[in-house]
């Protein structure tokens, strides 16, 4: 796996951050307008934010004396290409087990 791929999936481990990873997949939000919604620090906010983004799974842009955050739709798309490989080999594999002749059908 990837580097990048482990940093997402490793932040997303955490369930604050997964939560406040949803609630930028509804709209973009500054980090006050994301603490109103969890029972967590605007601090504390930031520093889940500054985890999601390393992880490359938000992005960030300054408006007036705010940042407003967002998914990072790059993030996002090589998270979802290392898990729709990860499901094509594992369905290849399945195939290849579920096509193989059982014992007493195979011909001498």
């Amino acid at each position: 796996m990837a580097t990048n791929q482990a940093l997402a999936f490793t932040a997303l481990g955490d369930p604050t951050r997964r939560e406040i990873f949803e609630l930028l997949g509804e709209k973009p939000r500054a980090v006050g307008e994301i603490a109103r919604e969890l029972p967590v620090s605007r601090p504390a906010v930031s520093q889940h934010l500054k985890v999601l983004k390393g992880a490359g799974l938000v992005v960030d842009r300054p408006v007036g004396t705010r940042r407003i955050y967002a998914v990072d739709p790059d993030g996002v798309e090589a998270l979802r290409a290392y898990l729709d490989h990860f499901w094509s080999k594992t369905l290849t594999a399945f195939k290849q087990v579920v096509e193989q002749p059982e014992p007493d059908e195979e011909i001498s």
